[in-house]
């Protein structure tokens, strides 16, 4: 998979995920894709000071986008400083 492709997949799992997140009054945004391996994201509005914001991550984002990317390897979620 193109370094295009992994973008184009990444971003057809975050479509996915955003109607659940905007439900509960939150969105993410992909940030980064590093080494094809390594997704950054950042969730927000309401995900941002949720307090089971990481196992959202965990088990929806990061199961979702390697659905659709096996070889992403991990998915980080990047706080801006002060939140």
């Amino acid at each position: 998979m193109t370094s295009e492709e992994v973008k184009i997949n990444v971003e057809k799992a975050l479509e996915e995920i955003r109607p659940f997140l905007q439900s509960d009054g939150g969105d993410i945004s992909l940030i980064s894709i590093d080494d094809d391996k390594s997704v950054k994201v950042k969730l927000e509005g309401a995900c941002v000071g949720c307090s089971v914001n990481q196992m959202t991550l965990k088990s929806g984002v990061e199961m979702t986008i390697k659905k659709y990317v096996p070889q992403i390897e991990e998915v980080i979620n990047v706080a801006e400083k002060g939140n």
